[in-house]
């Protein structure tokens, strides 16, 4: 019989039958059955294993700030680096893209600095999360930890960038008189929703990573694409008849969840019903595979 942690994949998954029937209970269904079906038993260890791992926030809270502490080691600011070099960045670009596309800086500066705020938030979910369980291969193979875990660590580091990022906006907002109103409210739920997709992506985009590692630099190129035609450095009243490059450009309506109401407008419907049928597709996908291949992720990484 091999050794740990590959036990945990060839043994039978009534190895935690008490917590599987408390989580029964928890869901609201009869407690789990000494035989279940094979299926079910997949199902509820999959869901088990997320609502365990988000239990377990002590852990992924501490393993997210210290993926922060050790990008910055020895830095005397720390992740604000990052925050000083995309500010700058969106100061230079609102003075020369502003005059080239002839928009007045005082509308321009907000939208670029939240279209960068918020993109490099969405595209960490996504890139992070390609990366996920490969980068915790080390703790995968030693500790047994809902694989969930290393998913919501990636999430809450990059919510962790994007509040010191935020700061860009404040800056912003105080030098061009920028007042949402209750309006701007919206953005919590929005950003809430941003995070339940990361949290998807990480799962999905995470488990096929790991089987093929020639995703991560494929979905790195996809997103780079993505980037020059959302806008995010050229205003939507720019391409007044190319609306298909809005309809049907999921990163647009993410951007948009916090990005419009942050700039005193509430969202469009669209962008709703787009990103909660984005979240909901995305989550039966994505538990879907966890169900099926959650247990030959310590064989991949």
């Amino acid at each position: 019989m091999l050794s740990h942690p590959f036990r945990q994949d060839i043994t039978p998954a009534t190895r935690d039958d008490e917590e599987l029937d408390s989580f029964g209970d928890m869901l609201g269904s009869q407690p789990v059955p000494s035989s279940p079906p094979a299926a079910t038993t997949q199902v509820a260890a999959a869901l088990f294993d997320l609502v365990k791992g988000a239990r377990s926030f002590h852990l992924w809270g501490l393993l997210g700030w210290q993926d922060i502490r050790r990008r910055y080691r020895r830095s005397m600011i720390g992740p604000f680096w990052l925050t000083i070099s995309m500010g700058i960045l969106v100061a230079a670009l609102s003075i020369l893209y502003g005059a080239l596309l002839k928009v007045e800086i005082e509308a321009y500066a907000p939208f670029l600095a939240l279209g960068f705020i918020n993109w490099t938030l969405i595209s960490g979910f996504i890139n992070g999360g390609c990366t996920a369980f490969t980068d915790a291969g080390s703790i995968i193979k030693q500790a047994d930890l809902p694989l969930s875990v290393h998913v919501y660590r990636v999430v809450w580091r990059d919510l962790i960038i994007f509040f010191h990022n935020a700061a860009i906006f404040v800056v912003v907002a105080a030098v061009f008189s920028i007042r949402p109103g209750w309006v701007g409210l919206l953005a919590l739920p929005g950003l809430a929703l941003l995070c339940l997709n990361g949290v998807w992506m990480g799962l999905l985009f995470g488990l096929v990573s790991a089987r093929f590692r020639d995703i991560p630099p494929v979905m790195d190129s996809i997103v780079r694409i993505f980037f020059f035609v959302t806008p995010i450095i050229w205003m939507p009243e720019l391409l007044p008849d190319r609306t298909v490059l809005l309809d049907f450009n999921p990163f647009f309506h993410y951007v948009e969840l916090v990005r419009a109401p942050l700039l005193g407008q509430a969202p469009q419907l669209a962008s709703w019903l787009a990103v909660l049928g984005m979240t909901l597709g995305g989550w039966l996908a994505a538990l879907l595979m966890f169900r099926n291949y959650r247990r030959r992720v310590a064989y991949w990484v």
